[in-house]
């Protein structure tokens, strides 16, 4: 082989895709240059080629070579490898030790950037620490200004109540002065007290006057009783004016419950709760309600008693009863809606309503329902006696307890409705035990008057038929006595059964 240039490695040779075929390959091709063509050979396949023991591939040319002798030597390349090796390894050394020195460099080069790193850390920490230093310190003055100015609006806000409770003050004792003129005389006051659009700013004036003037005068001695006579002018100004603005409002209620326009009950409604907490007006909305009209309650006693005249049947009382009680229980529910939507306390007005109930329209019809016999002079059996009227106490009390059970679901404020129906039946009551004692009296008298009548009738016959007759009611007498004790037995019982019913309140 002839000489070529040393061979030259350099860093860039082993950047990027590194591979170590292809360096070697750039290596030997000088000194080689049938390598790269064996290597393509080798992989196209054997064809004329012939192997060796070592495995090295040789041509034919070669064979014939070995054939003759072997004349020259078997790889005489071999030297100018080892040198080229040897120098590779020499250079690859070299380039390693730069390597070397620029790693340690960049080392020495990081470990100095870290340390200034560091450094500026430490230094940033430090300035951050100083900022929160600060801005606590700023906090803590921010929260002093904020405390320092809700004192200032507290102030503020207590001299601005101040001032307005004072103009209210100025405005009240005009207002006073005005109703503090001659008496009756109210056509010289402020267009307030005049304007309906204004009418809930004048209840509230009128009101708070009025308390203000009647405690004065409550409190007032001797010492100024010109000044008291003074505001008893007003008290009474006071007084009529409120009463005719109270009429008004009233006036405009029931124009407004006629349309049925809940809006304008309600305005006028929260208006008047001003005057007597709208005691007025709830009693006056309760009076007006259809259900207590007379044509109503005429009917009532025309649907449990039937028509006048007609005999009474406790099962005909009690369906009637059950009837009615559900027509008021129905429409006191419809009544609580309406109340509901338009007072401002409905619970108080349910109380007036389930009272006003209790009180009136359920007592007219047990009047009329449950007439106290007279003990001297008991109604005949033939008329029901005694014992007619327990049964239709029973009747009645039963239902009104049931009633009263209705009437507190649909709600009745803090009205004791059960304590209040019990009040219904104390006339009755108290002195039930006589009645009871009386009834059972009668029916064992009746009983018995009718079984000696039946006794009495075998004296009309006589002879041998008489005989027999009376042999054989007396046989008969014998067996209805246990139908008659049956009967003395159910007597009790029901009697018992109506004791416990009055005695379980």
């Amino acid at each position: 082989s002839k000489s070529s240039p040393p061979l030259v490695l350099d860093i860039d040779d082993f950047k990027g895709d590194f591979s170590f075929d292809a360096l070697f390959g750039n290596l030997v091709n000088e000194l080689l240059p049938s390598y790269s063509t064996d290597e393509s050979d080798a992989s196209d396949g054997h064809g004329a080629n012939d192997s060796i023991p070592n495995g090295h591939l040789r041509s034919s040319s070669d064979t014939g070579k070995l054939s003759q002798g072997l004349l020259s030597p078997l790889f005489p390349e071999v030297d100018a490898l080892l040198s080229l090796f040897k120098n590779s390894c020499t250079q690859l050394i070299d380039l390693r030790k730069q390597i070397d020195d620029k790693l340690n460099n960049l080392k020495k080069e990081v470990s100095a950037q870290d340390s200034k790193h560091r450094k500026t850390l430490s230094e940033l920490e430090k300035g951050v620490e100083g900022l929160f230093d600060s801005f606590a310190r700023l906090d803590s003055r921010i929260s002093s200004v904020g405390q320092t100015a809700a004192k200032i609006g507290d102030h503020l806000q207590s001299a601005d109540a101040q001032r307005e409770t004072a103009s209210q003050t100025i405005d009240l004792i005009k207002y006073l002065m005005e109703f503090n003129s001659s008496p009756g005389d109210l056509m010289e006051l402020s267009a307030l007290f005049s304007d309906d659009s204004r009418v809930a700013e004048a209840a509230s004036i009128a009101q708070k006057l009025r308390s203000f003037a009647e405690e004065d005068i409550g409190s007032s001695t001797v010492m100024n009783a010109t000044a008291s006579r003074g505001l008893e002018v007003a008290v009474n100004n006071l007084q009529e004016y409120c009463n005719e603005l109270e009429n008004r409002l009233l006036s405009r209620f029931d124009a407004a419950s006629q349309k049925r326009e809940l809006s304008a009950m309600a305005e006028c409604a929260k208006i008047l709760s001003k005057f007597n907490r709208g005691t007025s007006a709830m009693q006056h909305y309760v009076g007006l309600r259809p259900m207590f009209d007379l044509e109503v309650v005429n009917e009532d006693a025309k649907l449990v008693l039937g028509e006048p005249g007609s005999p009474l049947s406790p099962s005909n009382v009690a369906r009637g009863l059950s009837s009615f009680y559900k027509d008021i229980t129905d429409t006191v529910r419809k009544e609580a809606a309406t109340i509901t939507a338009v007072f401002p306390s409905p619970n108080d007005v349910m109380s007036i309503l389930v009272q006003r109930v209790l009180v009136d329209r359920v007592p007219k019809l047990l009047d009329k329902l449950l007439v106290k016999p007279s003990l001297i002079n008991p109604p005949p059996m033939e008329d029901g006696g005694l014992i007619l009227y327990l049964r239709l106490l029973a009747v009645a009390y039963e239902k009104t307890q049931d009633l009263a059970r209705d009437l507190r679901g649909v709600g009745c404020g803090d009205l004791d409705v059960e304590g209040l129906t019990e009040s219904l039946f104390l006339p009755h009551k108290d002195i039930y035990i006589e009645y009871e004692q009386a009834s059972l009296k009668q029916l064992y008298k009746s009983k018995m008057d009718e079984l000696q009548a039946e006794n009495h009738l075998p004296s009309e016959s006589t002879g041998t038929i008489g005989r027999s007759k009376g042999a054989s009611i007396q046989l008969s007498q014998h067996q209805i006595s246990v139908t008659v004790v049956t009967e003395f037995v159910r007597w009790n019982e029901e009697a018992i059964s109506r004791s416990s019913l009055f005695s379980s309140q």
